[in-house]
């Protein structure tokens, strides 16, 4: 039974609205005789020639990955979350799923809280990838933590969390729940947080000193996201990284993998990038800019992110192999190398808006590789290499 399957209800307006988009429409299929302010905004934006908007009231393609999971994906008109052929969102557990978050792994919280956590997270398979490019497992610190997406999937590369940190003591309930229970919350620009994040990872990694010893941590991405309103220094999230700076240099690490929007490149053209990145880099002896697209990665899902990646020492590092080369399109007529949507999680039970299925029992068994990773049936590992059509190589 998938916990956390539940829909979110949906007013009888948007319920109107729904019906009438397609699999792969828009707002634009919309009549513009149906009574929503949102659409007039919409329109009015678009109009104006501020983006095509292109993703919200979307509904889903069923032979496609989705588009990016963010925090709203309980609302239709803030991307593209409509069930590619049920009449509803996207349940918290099909979400999950399209981050590769497996079933096992529960959320607590709200609903608005266990959005929040979902979209915000790392996609673990994509960290599990991650992790495996850096050579011997070790230990790490998670900085921003959130969830765990970021941790699980180091966890499942073999790596051992020490601590971890957010600012959320709720988001932590859920990490202490599912991927290790040593957590500091509270906001690490704190002298006390701060002071006990630095402690508790110089405790732990004194009783295996020889281990390869990492920081991780996305800060608070909302600044830099190309979807908000306010991309600019003066937001206050878009200063975190030195704080970030500051753990590196109390703790030394043999490096760290600092995760972030695609927006951060081009934030006043370019500037702030190379501003994050100088600070960075004079915590270790390189650093390199990995800019990973989470679908040819194995994860349904098309996800831009940057890794900023500082290691200490003469080893090279390479970032993971693209499993695939993605075309943009869908409707190229090539047999699509991508995980779908129906393939990440048509075995879930069927919902009507608003109901609970987290009691009901799967659909039927499944019938992909990425269903039965979610599903516990085989590990990271194995799902990668049922499923890649180029060479692998997996580092032990």
């Amino acid at each position: 039974m998938p916990a956390n399957h539940v829909a979110a209800r949906l007013s009888d307006l948007d319920m109107t609205i729904v019906d009438h988009v397609p699999p792969g429409g828009n707002w634009k299929q919309i009549p513009v005789d149906v009574p929503s302010r949102r659409l007039v905004q919409i329109r009015r934006s678009f109009a104006a020639g501020e983006g095509s908007r292109s993703t919200y009231y979307g509904r889903l393609r069923s032979d496609a990955p989705a588009y990016t999971i963010n925090t709203y994906f309980s609302r239709p008109g803030n991307g593209c979350h409509i069930h590619y052929e049920q009449d509803r969102v996207l349940s918290a557990r099909e979400a999950a799923r399209i981050q590769s978050f497996p079933d096992s792994f529960e959320f607590l919280g709200r609903n608005g809280a266990v959005a929040t956590q979902i979209g915000n997270a790392v996609p673990p398979i994509l960290a599990y990838q991650v992790a495996l490019s850096l050579g011997d497992s070790g230990s790490f610190v998670d900085l921003f933590a959130g969830a765990g997406g970021f941790s699980l999937g180091f966890a499942w590369a073999g790596w051992k969390s020490l601590v971890a940190t957010d600012i959320d003591a709720g988001f932590l309930s859920t990490y202490a729940r599912n991927v290790h229970d040593v957590v500091v919350p509270g906001d690490l620009r704190s002298p006390s947080v701060f002071d006990a994040v630095v402690s508790g990872a110089t405790d732990a990694r004194r009783s295996a000193p020889e281990q390869p010893f990492w920081v991780l941590g996305g800060p608070p991405c909302q600044g830099f996201s190309t979807a908000g309103n306010r991309r600019s220094m003066e937001d206050g999230r878009n200063h975190l990284f030195r704080i970030y700076r500051s753990f590196l240099d109390a703790v030394r690490p043999d490096g760290f993998v600092f995760e972030n929007v695609s927006g951060l490149l081009n934030m006043e053209g370019g500037q702030v990038y190379e501003l994050v990145r100088s600070t960075l880099e004079g915590a270790v002896d390189h650093i390199e800019l990995w800019s990973l697209r989470s679908e040819r990665y194995g994860v349904p899902q098309r996800r831009h992110r940057l890794f900023l990646v500082g290691w200490n020492g003469r080893q090279a590092l390479v970032a993971p192999l693209a499993r695939t080369a993605i075309p943009h399109s869908v409707d190229t007529g090539q047999m699509a190398p991508w995980v779908s949507v129906s393939e990440a999680i048509d075995d879930l039970p069927a919902l009507s808006s608003g109901q609970d299925g987290s009691l009901f029992g799967y659909r039927h068994e499944p019938t992909s590789a990425f269903q039965r990773l979610m599903r516990g049936i085989i590990d990271a590992e194995q799902y990668l290499l049922d499923r890649a059509p180029l060479p692998v190589v997996l580092v032990t």
